[in-house]
């Protein structure tokens, strides 16, 4: 008992401190979700920052030259981009209501077709029960809608604070990196400095390939979309090229709202197969293709772990905890397998 007493406290310790960790995570999420989108910013305009000091062109400058290509950007974005997908946005708003009766209206046919010879009474029992969940639904999903926007609003004022917390972060950078240095343990600094350069190898262009991936994808499901004729494909398009961000289960997400659509316009099991053969094909190139062209090295996660990981900070951090949760996952197996080897101690384990 008293060889085990202190190893028992350790845990215990430990175990408290990620309780802790995790619940002012949570308390935190929309301060901590700020700063990760400013850090990731941070870390995917910083390449062109240092392309622009090897031209001997000073920091200051080259943060000054970044930020009025933003401008620029930000400037179509404002005048072109964002009032055309408000538009879009606001007329699924007004639509939905009436896409959801046409839901309703479908499902109330089914019953006549499907209607069985025998247990009528308990077919009808069923069916109504399923008609009054349905409108439980509807409801929340109306709600659920505003919830969002209100949502949008928040997330609105966080896109105002980033530029000024990315600005902070790259133009203090190489201070910010000398002061994380002088606190590392003399001994091990050049065990965790390799380990640090491993993990910036291995998830450094993951962002960056992330991105051209859902723009990628964001464009061919729109395409296909617009040729088969369903409704709001720009809109179905975005979406398609978000979901792209979560590993093995993206796909699945990414059919669910063109399904609908197809569906209630064209109530063909055709168009169906149609709209699921159009994501096939998008996915085979993005899998195929696209990615092993990207990304230059890939994470070798286990699928299973991924998916836990995605979810759990997604709950933890939203859009950004989705976005993230690879990068951490992977930089987590770098680290596991330096302890593992016994580089912080000096022995390997086979």
């Amino acid at each position: 008992m008293t060889q085990n007493g202190p190893a028992l406290n350790r845990f215990i310790i430990v175990l408290l401190a990620v309780a802790v960790l995790v619940a002012a995570g949570y308390a935190l999420q929309h301060t901590i979700a700020c700063f990760f989108l400013s850090f990731v910013l941070a870390y995917l305009f910083d390449p062109f920052v240092v392309f622009l000091e090897r031209k001997k062109l000073r920091r200051i400058y080259g943060i000054l030259i970044l930020y009025l290509l933003l401008a620029a950007i930000t400037a179509f974005a404002l005048i072109y981009l964002i009032p055309l997908l408000t538009m879009r946005w606001e007329s699924l708003l007004r639509d939905l209501p009436r896409y959801l009766q046409k839901l309703k209206e479908i499902a109330t046919g089914w019953q006549g077709r499907f209607e069985p010879r025998y247990g009528s009474a308990e077919w009808h029992w069923l069916y109504e029960k399923l008609s009054a969940n349905l409108d439980k639904v509807f409801g929340k999903l109306g709600s659920g809608v505003y919830q969002a926007l209100s949502s949008v609003v928040f997330n609105l004022f966080t896109l105002l604070l980033a530029p000024i917390l990315v600005f902070f972060m790259l133009f203090y950078k190489k201070d910010i990196l000398r002061g994380i240095k002088s606190w590392l343990p003399e001994r091990f600094r050049a065990t965790i400095l390799e380990m640090g350069r491993e993990i910036n190898h291995s998830i450094g262009g993951y962002l960056w390939g992330q991105l051209i991936v859902s723009v990628i994808v964001a464009i061919l499901a729109a395409a296909a979309m617009f040729a088969l004729d369903i409704d709001y494909p720009l809109l179905n398009g975005i979406f398609a090229g978000a979901a792209s961000v979560l590993p093995f289960i993206g796909v699945i997400i990414a059919t669910i709202p063109p399904l609908f659509f197809a569906y209630l316009k064209f109530q063909s099991g055709l168009m169906l197969f149609k709209v699921v053969a159009a994501f096939a094909v998008i996915y085979f190139i993005e899998g195929y293709v696209i990615k092993p062209l990207v990304f230059r090295k890939a994470m070798e996660l286990n699928p299973l772990l991924t998916i836990v990981a995605v979810m759990a900070f997604g709950e933890l951090l939203g859009f950004w905890g989705i976005l993230l949760a690879v990068p951490i996952a992977a930089a987590i197996k770098i680290t596991l397998a330096h302890l593992r080897h016994g580089d912080f101690s000096g022995e390997s384990v086979q």
